[in-house]
């Protein structure tokens, strides 16, 4: 990535991509000497057409880091893709194609748009984080914001949710797998007379192309729940360790959960100390459980073994039963040698708590919602939203293959690298579906509980981002799914099973409050 450049398409002409990008360079050169006019058809008056600017937000064309969707991913075919299909289909305007890391080069274009007879933009997000669509924002005319899905989707849902909660009257929003939604959103920049209306206009497209909710119907799934007093007592008498960097000690109680750091170094001392007898017969099992192994060689199977069973001697001595961990910040640290991800597995089909990214307000949610099931363990995952199929689709590395707690049956699952990084080991988790499911995360600064509730559908196999992406469709206002992710963070934890009225009375008991989120 070259040094202050704002990575505009006539500066991607320079790296002679492909022809789409020497096209649009020459576009963009002819929009910044004179206006692009159509005729119509009776070649009488001209009609200048209204033009978009179509901001890519990413870290780079060839992504050389690893994020969502994943390490050495090429933007440049879907890129050619949705600027090709909007040429077509709406035809009414001219589009000038540009990309941007950030905010400083979110900068450069207004700057150099000045100049330019820009009528609305349009802000792509295919990488998570990029904050591009807020400098965007300000210019005060239309803006029309996108999640490229299983790519940008955490970005996109955060920075949405506060322009709705800031009620930015500029900036429409389009969440869908379907391109044709994309165009009908696209077509309001033409048929809103101005910014303040543009919100409003894309909301009644989105609502009017939302699919209508299907059946409901779910499979009878009993389960008994213990009281809400019960569960506190347990609840006091865990203990979550949590590893978040090289220092050990006290920390507060998430929840009335006893909490305490571990360090870096202790976990790893443990994962050495493990016997590596016991990691491969663990791997063996893992092996011909696995309905198949994808690019994880048995090697990594056994150092995966190893850290599960250095996890577990961990838990032990600090009699503890729930464990988080920075593993990306372990892993690239050079901290911790292997990832977590099938020791968490492994924990979370035994009743234990194993969870992802040292997120001790989802251990704290998975553990007293395990306590409250009897054993059913939490999934917790990067959500995203598809309104052309009114489905929000949990996703993650990690996930049990026994959602229905220990005792319960065992669904398929399969062994792949680490999405992000094509490293390690993790699993993708086919999970049942017809079943009910009830989505929760906790907020101990203000005492709440976010609650939804959704009907399994379908398990997506894309190869983008994380490995277990389970289908679920929202039971309630899929519109109010948008509105909460600023306040409550990207991840959510799911459990099998209608647990809504135990949460609400769980929640009487500790002084909580739950917000329902559809």
């Amino acid at each position: 990535m070259r040094k202050n450049s704002a990575l505009t398409v006539k500066n991607l002409s320079r790296m002679d991509r492909r022809k789409f990008f020497t096209n649009c360079a020459a576009c963009a050169a002819l929009c910044a000497s004179t206006p692009l006019v159509g005729i119509n058809c009776s070649k009488k008056t001209p009609v200048k057409k209204k033009t978009i600017r179509i901001i890519y937000s990413l870290h780079a064309i060839q992504q050389s880091q690893p994020d969502w969707p994943n390490v050495g991913f090429d933007f440049e075919p879907v890129i050619e893709r949705i600027n090709t299909y909007l040429e077509k289909q709406c035809r009414e305007f001219t589009f000038l194609s540009t990309l941007a890391t950030g905010q400083e080069e979110a900068e450069k274009i207004v700057a150099q748009d000045i100049n330019n007879d820009i009528d609305g933009y349009l802000v792509y997000q295919m990488n998570c984080w990029n904050r591009v669509v807020q400098t965007i924002a300000e210019t005060g005319k239309p803006v029309l914001y996108a999640d490229l899905q299983f790519a940008g989707s955490g970005g996109f849902l955060v920075y949405t949710a506060g322009f709705i909660r800031n009620n930015t009257p500029n900036v429409g929003f389009v969440a869908s797998s379907n391109m044709d939604d994309l165009v009908n959103a696209v077509k309001c920049f033409g048929k809103t007379g101005a910014a303040d209306d543009f919100s409003a206009a894309t909301a009644a497209i989105r609502k009017k192309n939302t699919k209508i909710s299907g059946d409901l119907t779910v499979i009878p799934d009993k389960m008994t729940p213990l009281s809400a007093q019960e569960c506190l007592k347990q609840m006091k008498a865990s203990k979550i360790l949590a590893v978040r960097d090289q220092n050990a000690g006290p920390a507060e109680a998430v929840m009335g959960i006893p909490m305490e750091y571990v360090s870096f170094a202790q976990v790893n001392q443990a994962w050495e100390d493990a016997s590596i007898e016991e990691s491969r017969i663990i791997a063996g099992r893992w092996q011909n459980s696995a309905q198949e192994v994808i690019d994880v060689s048995i090697e990594t199977l056994v150092n995966s073994a190893a850290f599960y069973l250095g996890m577990k001697n961990v838990l032990q001595k600090f009699n503890a039963n729930a464990i988080t961990i920075n593993c990306l910040g372990g892993f690239y640290g050079g901290h911790i040698h292997a990832y977590p991800c099938l020791g968490f597995h492994e924990l979370n089909n035994e009743g234990l708590v194993g969870a992802c990214e040292c997120d001790t307000r989802s251990t704290a949610t998975m553990l007293a919602l395990t306590t409250l099931t009897q054993g059913r363990p939490g999934y917790i995952s990067d959500p995203v939203i598809d309104t052309a199929k009114r489905q929000i689709i949990y996703a993650h590395c990690v996930a049990s293959n026994k959602v229905f707690g220990p005792d319960g049956p065992s669904n398929p699952f399969s062994i792949m690298t680490h999405s992000e990084d094509r490293q390690g080991a993790s699993v993708r988790s086919i999970l049942p579906v017809g079943y009910l499911t009830t989505t929760l995360q906790i907020r101990p600064d203000t005492k709440e509980i976010l609650l939804h509730q959704a009907k399994t559908v379908d398990n997506d196999p894309d190869d983008r981002a994380c490995r277990t992406k389970l289908c679920a469709e929202p039971l309630g206002d899929m519109e109010k799914l948008f509105t909460m992710w600023d306040q409550w963070g990207w991840h959510r934890v799911t459990f099998y099973g209608d647990i809504k009225e135990p949460v609400y009375d769980l929640a009487e008991h500790l002084g909580w409050k739950v917000v329902e989120e559809a």
